[in-house]
């Protein structure tokens, strides 16, 4: 993956970001940091809306996005159409994830999951490409109820 990945929490999820951000750039990605950038405590659906607008624009084409449990950040990003924005807590279900749904945002909850977890649902979400096939027809359902 070679396009920047983006990057955005609440404060619950500073701490995990910054040990994620390291690990992004560790593998030579460039990373688009949309805040928050300490724990001051901020609104999370601020950073659902920071993560479409960046997709949006093409500063990114995939994201992660971090607050307590993942819960209410993926909520907030799954309000726009372009999204899809999945709840992970394991490897194998980031990997399932993209070849499944073909989830371009990565939700984290940092008080669910530690740094090693976070960090292999991370690499199972780069690593992994789209399915295709029966998956497509389901994601493209997808598309038409949202849009």
């Amino acid at each position: 993956m070679t396009n920047p990945i983006a990057i955005a929490n609440d404060h619950a999820g500073y701490e995990l970001k910054l040990f994620l951000k390291t690990e992004l750039e560790g593998k030579g990605l460039m990373v688009v940091d949309l805040g928050c950038h300490d724990k001051t405590p901020v609104d999370y659906p601020a950073y659902g809306r920071a993560m479409a607008d960046a997709l949006q624009k093409g500063q990114a084409t995939r994201g992660i996005l971090i607050c307590g449990t993942g819960i209410g950040i993926s909520i907030a990003a799954n309000r726009y159409a372009h999204v899809r924005a999945a709840v992970v807590h394991d490897g194998l279900g980031a990997r399932l994830a993209r070849e499944h749904n073909d989830a371009n945002v990565l939700c984290l909850g940092a008080q669910v999951i530690g740094q090693w977890v976070a960090r292999d649902c991370l690499d199972g979400f780069l690593s992994t490409d789209f399915g295709g096939g029966r998956h497509l027809r389901r994601v493209e359902m997808l598309a038409e109820v949202m849009g």
